[in-house]
């Protein structure tokens, strides 16, 4: 299991990918990330309630009542065009920071 500290400053970067990919609900996402990590990672429900607060909040995403499942509502979540923006900087900000810390980390040869 990976530390959630690793991963923590990239968690808005994460979850918005998988909403631009398409609309999504929480446990979705939940669920997408375990299953893409082979559960080496998963975020709690908590904290995933938190990045959605802070994206909403950003306007990066928006939410939206979608099917009724069990008699509750699902709410669904699709990035803007400010939320496609602000991934894309953060993507060109994870490579460079993969770069570094690759160069810093691997052996000499």
């Amino acid at each position: 299991m990976i530390s959630s500290d690793v991963i923590r400053g990239h968690l808005d970067a994460i979850i918005l990918k998988l909403i631009i990919e398409k609309d999504r609900y929480g446990y979705e996402i939940s669920k997408e990330i375990s299953d893409r990590t082979s559960n080496a990672f998963e975020i709690k429900e908590a904290t995933l309630y938190a990045v959605f607060q802070r994206l909403e909040k950003k306007l990066y995403i928006v939410s939206y009542s979608g099917e009724i499942t069990h008699g509750r509502t699902r709410k669904y979540y699709k990035a803007t065009a400010a939320g496609q923006s602000y991934f894309e900087e953060k993507l060109t900000e994870w490579q460079m920071i993969k770069n570094i810390i690759d160069t810093l980390l691997e052996e000499k040869k």
